[in-house]
């Protein structure tokens, strides 16, 4: 991963670099941060019309990205710590 997405720069101002490191330290870490860029760009093509959806299924996808934001934040402060 040598580029942060526009997303997660907006997310973590600042912790491009730690993102890249714990990326490349933890599968898991790496696959979260794949799973969020996943939904967001479900999200951005609901939110612009380009694929339909019920605001109940829109709702679930921002909760699931919420949801992975939170253990990313998380891994990201236990990696500050040491």
């Amino acid at each position: 991963m040598t580029a942060l997405s526009h997303d997660l720069a907006e997310e973590f101002p600042g912790k491009a670099d730690l993102i890249r490191r714990v990326a490349g330290e933890s599968a898991h870490f790496a696959n979260l941060l794949e799973k969020n860029h996943h939904l967001w760009k479900e999200i951005q093509q609901i939110q612009k019309d380009i694929r339909p959806a019920e605001d109940a299924a829109l709702e679930a996808l921002e909760k699931q990205r919420l949801s992975v934001l939170d253990e990313i934040a998380a891994m990201l402060a236990k990696a500050e710590q040491g």
